[in-house]
């Protein structure tokens, strides 16, 4: 039996649909418990790619059980609309079950995530305009629609009427635009509820008599370290917790029961939206990173902004997170590099930094410092064994780990499923 952790070390987009759906495999249960439909894993199966965007990656294994924690809020229509598309598509989505404590993505979060984000003009945050950060507002202000809400007609009537009382007058007067009719909400929503209701149970009883029977039990993140409300470039963040300590207030697990935590990290370092990013590459060699790469948001379809591997965003991931491995994705990218630089710390007029600061106005004004690695031509996307790739590529790998003082278990090296190599003994985690 064990207990996994999977969580994205830099700004998310690491990859981690891949690894989620390597360490699926031997897993019983596979636990979602944060964000919302703003992330996004993509999984390729053969010749099919699947974009997930909330429901966890181990929906693709017909025979696992999945889970939406209670940290994750949920849009049912989108939701809805992910199940019949895989439906269509062949793929068994019976297993799955959803936390009667999730909060749920009203319309009004998601016009108010666009007003509000035009508002800001230039300081704005770059969110998806999901309504994912006022679904997790109104959850921090105790007024939020929970899945039990939903399911419970006249206590959700009665908190729909005092949100769209609150809601309403918001739109008229700060925003000058039409508001929503309860009837037309109400109905709609109700919809949506029934169509869930058998999906919808405490999870948390559910997930913790599974690790009582000794079950291998995944919790996937979405999003990464660097998009944490507390520990990310604030405010350039999401709205919930992607770091490990949140899977157990996302789904009901004390932490005592977590046996590994797990760190995906891209070969290179991207990132979507607004906010400092010290090792972006504006010129051509970002540009070669995105469209090798295929840098591109599964939610949104954004053009990524990239640049070199940053150790000093991942030291701080590998310390927040308590990593015990780490799994490192799109090493294939990197082929055809004559060098390769790795961010080692950081220039600002106050010294040399080597941990990440709080203060993105310090952020916004370091200066990279790089050591430079030699790079290799070969072709890696076919490669199954770690002493198979050419010796720059191995030295790459151990560097990274030298620097974050965690091993490195996993190495992708190219977008399908068995585009993977296990270090042994590292690789092994059932």
């Amino acid at each position: 039996m064990s207990v996994i952790v999977l969580i994205g070390t830099q700004w998310g987009d690491e990859g981690k649909g891949k690894i989620t759906d390597y360490l699926a495999k031997r897993a019983d249960l596979v636990v979602r418990y944060q964000g919302g439909n703003n992330a996004g894993h993509t999984v390729v199966v053969g010749d099919e790619e699947f974009k997930l965007h909330l429901i966890p990656s181990g929906i693709l294994y017909p025979e696992k059980i999945c889970i939406i924690g209670n940290g994750v809020v949920v849009d049912p229509a989108e939701l809805i609309q992910e199940l019949d598309s895989l439906s269509d598509r062949g793929v068994n989505t019976g297993i799955l079950y959803i936390s009667d404590r999730a909060h749920v993505v009203m319309p009004y979060h998601r016009l108010l995530d666009s007003l509000e984000e035009r508002r800001r003009g230039n300081n704005k945050i770059g969110t998806t305009n999901r309504g994912i950060g006022p679904a997790y507002k109104d959850k921090t202000a105790r007024t939020g629609i929970r899945m039990a809400d939903l399911l419970d007609p006249p206590r959700f009537a009665a908190v729909l009427k005092e949100n769209l009382n609150e809601k309403n007058e918001i739109f008229d007067r700060i925003y000058g635009v039409k508001g929503f009719e309860f009837e037309e909400v109400y109905e709609e929503y109700r919809g949506y509820g029934r169509r869930l209701e058998k999906l919808v149970q405490d999870t948390s009883v559910f997930i913790n008599e599974s690790i009582a029977n000794e079950d291998n039990v995944l919790f996937e993140g979405a999003q990464g370290t660097l998009l944490d409300i507390d520990y990310g470039t604030y405010p350039y963040v999401t709205s919930s917790h992607p770091v490990a300590g949140g899977a157990c207030l996302g789904s009901g697990v004390g932490p005592t029961k977590i046996d590994k935590v797990i760190g995906v990290c891209k070969a290179y370092t991207t990132r979507v939206g607004e906010g400092p990013f010290p090792t972006e590459d504006t010129g051509k060699f970002g540009e070669q990173l995105r469209e090798k790469g295929r840098e591109f948001g599964t939610t949104t379809g954004r053009p990524r902004r990239c640049g070199w591997l940053d150790a000093v965003v991942l030291n701080h991931a590998a310390r927040i997170n308590g990593l015990d491995f780490l799994a490192i994705t799109k090493l294939d990218v990197m082929s055809g590099l004559k060098t390769i630089k790795i961010c080692t710390s950081y220039l600002h007029n106050s010294g040399e930094i080597r941990h990440f600061p709080a203060n993105i106005g310090v952020l916004g004004e370091c200066e990279p410092v790089y050591e430079e690695l030699p790079g290799w031509q070969e072709d890696i996307t076919n490669i199954k064994d770690f002493n198979d790739l050419p010796l720059a590529a191995q030295k790459y790998l151990a560097r990274i780990s030298e620097l974050s003082g965690v091993p490195v278990a996993l190495i992708g090296v190219g977008t399908k499923r068995d585009q993977i190599i296990v270090c042994k003994p590292h690789g092994e985690f059932y």
